[in-house]
C-alpha cells in the first residue's frame, strides 16, 4: 500500500502548518490533479496515520477539512470517497509548490501584473535556496498588458476613459512585479542552484480581464478580474479609478488526465492554444 501512495508525499517537519493541514493540502492536491479520481476511495484513517506518523485524530481533522470543502464524502462502514464533482475555486500556492517538486518546472502566466504568482513562487524559491526542493530547470513565461499604450482598464472613473496618469501608475505596479519575478528566478541560475533558470516576459495591447496560469503543461488555473471603483493617490491627489482587483479572486483548476476527452483536459488544451497564439503573434518583448 505504501508504494501506491507515494504521490501523497511526506510531511515537512520545518513547515509551520499543523500536520492536519499539511495532510489536507496533500490530499486536496491529489484530488484536484486527478491522482485521486472522482469515486476513488481514500486510504483509511489508520493507513494515513501510519504513513504520516501521526495520531488518527490528526488524520480525522484533515479529512474534516476536505469534507467541509465538499471534496470528499464519507460512507458509513466504507470510508471516505472523492466526490463526483470537484470543480471549485482553489488556492494557487500549494499547487505551485507541488510543481517545483518536478525536475523540470515550467510556469506560464497571463494577466495584469503577476503579483499572486510572484508571492506564490517566493516560498518555493526559498526552499530551493536551502536545498529542500531540487529542480534541475525552471522556465517561466509572463504575458502582460502593455500599460504604455491606451487601455480600456484601468481607467479614470469620472470620464470612464483611458488616462495616461492612471496607466502610468498601473505600469509601475506591473513592472515592479515582473522585475521581481525575473530577479528571483534568474538568481537561482546565477548561484548555480539549478542548471537552467529562465524568465521571458512579453506584452500586448489588450486590456487584462482575466488571469491564467499553467503549471508544468498539465494544470491550468483561471480567474476573472472584477472591475471596482476605488480611490488612489496620483501625484499627491486623490483620483477615483475603475481598477482591476486580482488579489484573492477565485481561481478554478483544470488538469490533464487519462481521459483526454474530459472537459477539464479540453480546457487546458484550449487555454494553452490561446496563450501560445498571443505569445507568438501580437505579443512583443518586454524591455527590462
Amino acid at each position: 500500500m505504501t508504494d501506491a501512495l507515494d504521490f501523497l508525499g511526506v510531511l515537512d517537519p520545518d513547515d509551520p502548518k499543523q500536520s492536519s493541514q499539511q495532510i489536507a493540502n496533500k490530499l486536496r492536491a491529489a484530488i484536484l490533479t486527478g491522482k485521486l479520481a472522482p469515486g476513488d476511495r481514500l486510504p483509511s484513517q489508520p493507513e494515513l496515520a501510519a504513513r504520516y506518523g501521526v495520531a488518527r485524530e490528526t488524520v480525522k481533522r484533515a479529512l474534516d477539512v476536505l469534507r467541509s470543502e465538499r471534496l470528499i464524502i464519507s460512507r458509513q462502514g466504507s470510508g471516505a470517497f472523492v466526490r463526483a464533482q470537484t470543480q471549485r475555486a482553489v488556492e494557487l500556492r500549494p499547487h505551485i509548490e507541488a510543481a517545483f517538486e518536478s525536475p523540470h518546472v515550467s510556469i506560464d502566466f497571463a494577466g495584469f501584473s503577476g503579483e499572486t504568482l510572484r508571492d506564490a513562487i517566493s516560498e518555493a524559491l526559498d526552499k530551493i535556496r536551502v536545498g529542500r526542493l531540487t529542480p534541475e530547470t525552471i522556465a517561466v513565461r509572463v504575458l502582460l498588458s502593455d500599460m504604455s499604450v491606451p487601455m480600456a482598464l484601468p481607467a479614470r472613473a469620472e470620464t470612464q476613459s483611458d488616462d495616461p496618469m492612471v496607466r502610468a501608475r498601473a505600469e509601475r505596479i506591473a513592472r515592479r512585479v515582473a522585475d521581481g519575478i525575473i530577479d528571483q528566478v534568474r538568481e537561482l541560475g546565477e548561484l548555480g542552484l539549478v542548471r537552467s533558470a529562465t524568465v521571458n516576459v512579453r506584452v500586448h495591447s489588450a486590456a487584462p480581464l482575466f488571469k491564467l496560469y499553467f503549471l508544468n503543461n498539465a494544470e491550468a488555473f483561471f480567474g476573472f478580474y472584477p472591475v471596482v471603483e476605488r480611490n488612489v493617490t496620483i501625484k499627491g491627489e486623490p483620483v477615483a479609478i475603475y481598477d482591476l482587483m486580482g488579489k484573492d479572486v477565485p481561481l478554478f483548476h483544470y488538469a490533464m488526465g487519462d481521459d483526454e476527452t474530459s472537459t477539464s483536459a479540453q480546457f487546458v488544451e484550449a487555454a494553452r492554444a490561446w496563450f501560445d497564439s498571443i505569445w507568438n503573434t501580437i505579443a512583443r518583448e518586454y524591455s527590462e
